[in-house]
């Protein structure tokens, strides 16, 4: 196998790619000049008296709206006047702690943190991938590698190097394990069999920006789960046949030899008794958890995870909005179980510090939410972001194009931005104020949009340098192969990529074609209240 060196200049489309993005800022400094550009159109925007107006059946107007005979009306607000300066000092505190993604994300951080500390994540994945099966192999290392999403960190650093090394020990060449993995893990970021924290956290910014059309709108954890689950089941088969047809064919025959090295290398990467023993007290502390939480939404007489004055999916809001306390008890107990056995738990003290160690390791995310919650409010205060939408919205129904293509685009879009800025949160916070309400009033729910997004934002992932584990897996190439470079790596991805686009884009029109279920509750189509 050839390839660059990675210091070598990349020429053509990848070289282009590479260049641009390697100039963009840190997605945190990319928001402060967002906000100064924002500031900018919103004194523009005043100047010139934008506004926009839909009708409206409610009877008291969103926050920043205006209502008068059944219309609500916005107007561009200089950012710049003294109102808005006073509020953007005065309320600086409460902007960025009122946030919604992040308490959400912090409070199931703080559980998944003991997960991965503890161990359980990393036995997990070990535990998965070392007993597959020989001719079963690749789709089942795609569907661990699509499941460890929820391990962080640990589905890189342990479970791609460990499916090289799989595929070594099986005789089969170790850069065809690593694509595949490397493949499931971040080219199938979308899917999961359970949603996770990435759900919680984009669906936390589809809330901040569906409020806009409707401020009672609630996030449901489970918003997305049945379309997550089936990008598993469509992408699974696709990375089986790309690595076993197309990618390792193409790398020839393995000719390194499973010396001993290599084979104490999978010992290590096994799993030990204790460890075995924590993974069975951590499953069954899953579903005694599991049980508590059935039981608090059947228990006859006592159901507060049910709304019985609500009718419809409506009664089951209590118990979607409880998921986020209950993904943090899951990992966290079960962690804490998982830790006692193995010995990485002794008391108290050790969970606490391993939830210390989660909130050190979200510092970086801290600071970025710092300035997104400031963009997302001062989007919000200028009413540019429902003006955009409400006219926005009016110039696609003029258009005629069908709900299915025009959630298209929005994939498309986001798969081209993946190519530059690698953070999902980032893009999703930026593009949600406008897109989310935008297609609420062409009759698209939240939702779907969020599902088209997460789907463009994934396959992309292998596709660009910029990709914040991109370095760390072309290490692990070479390994195996010391002539790898960005470019090899990138041609032993690119078939994966297309394949996943496609599909994605065919499941994607097809789930609104076909107007399917997104989740528990959640429907292709927004409807208002009281229609």
């Amino acid at each position: 196998m050839t390839g660059h060196t990675s210091g070598r200049p990349q020429r053509g489309f990848l070289g282009m790619i590479e260049r641009v993005g390697n100039r963009l800022p840190d997605p945190t400094v990319l928001f402060l000049y967002l906000i100064g550009l924002l500031m900018l159109l919103s004194w523009f925007g005043a100047s010139q008296g934008w506004e926009a107006s839909l009708a409206y059946s409610g009877d008291k107007a969103p926050a920043y709206a205006e209502l008068a005979n059944g219309v609500l009306t916005y107007r561009a607000t200089n950012l710049f006047s003294e109102e808005n300066i006073a509020r953007l000092f005065t309320e600086m505190p409460r902007t960025y702690a009122s946030f919604a993604p992040l308490g959400l994300v912090l409070t199931i951080m703080l559980g998944a943190a003991v997960a991965e500390r503890s161990g359980l994540f990393s036995a997990l994945i070990r535990a998965s991938l070392g007993n597959a099966h020989k001719a079963l192999l690749t789709p089942i290392l795609a569907l661990i590698g699509m499941v460890s999403h929820h391990a962080s960190d640990a589905a890189y650093v342990v479970f791609i190097p460990l499916a090289a090394i799989v595929f070594a020990v099986a005789g089969r060449h170790p850069l065809a394990g690593l694509a595949a993995a490397f493949a499931a893990v971040s080219g199938g970021y979308a899917g999961n069999v359970v949603p996770g924290q990435i759900d919680v956290l984009l669906l936390g910014f589809t809330q901040e920006a569906a409020r806009i059309v409707q401020p009672d709108w609630t996030m449901n954890p489970l918003g997305n789960w049945y379309y997550i689950l089936a990008i598993v089941g469509v992408f699974t088969p696709i990375i089986w046949f790309l690595t076993d047809r197309v990618i390792e064919p193409r790398l020839g025959p393995w000719g390194g030899v499973v010396d001993e090295e290599l084979r104490a290398d999978l010992d290590k990467a096994g799993i030990t008794a204790e460890e075995r023993k924590g993974l069975r007290h951590a499953g069954l502390v899953a579903l005694l958890l599991t049980c508590g939480f059935a039981a608090l939404a059947l228990w006859p007489g006592y159901t507060p995870f049910i709304d019985e004055a609500a009718t419809g999916p409506a009664r089951l809001q209590p118990l979607y909005a409880s998921l986020i306390a209950g993904f943090f008890l899951l990992f966290l107990l079960t962690g804490a179980a998982f830790g006692r056995a193995v010995g990485a738990v002794k008391g108290a003290d050790d969970v606490m510090e391993m939830m210390q160690h989660g909130v050190r390791t979200m510092a970086p995310y801290l600071v970025f939410v710092f300035f997104a919650a400031h963009f997302v409010a001062m989007f919000n205060w200028s009413g540019i972001g429902p003006i955009l939408a409400i006219n926005g919205a009016a110039a696609l129904q003029g258009m005629a194009l069908s709900p299915a293509v025009l959630l298209v685009c929005v994939l498309l879009l986001s798969s081209f931005l993946d190519l530059f800025i690698g953070s999902a949160s980032a893009k999703w916070s930026a593009l949600s104020p406008v897109v989310v309400p935008m297609f609420m009033l062409l009759g698209v729910s939240p939702e779907m949009t969020t599902a088209a997004y997460r789907m463009g934002d994934s396959y992309t992932n292998i596709m660009t340098p910029l990709m914040s584990y991109f370095p760390l897996i072309l290490a692990f190439a070479r390994r195996w192969d010391n002539t790898v470079g960005v470019g090899s790596l990138l041609a032993l991805m690119l078939p994966y990529a297309l394949g996943f686009m496609i599909a994605g884009i065919a499941m994607t029109a097809g789930w609104v074609l076909l107007d399917l279920p997104l989740g528990p509750g959640a429907q292709v189509y927004y409807t208002p209240p009281g229609r």
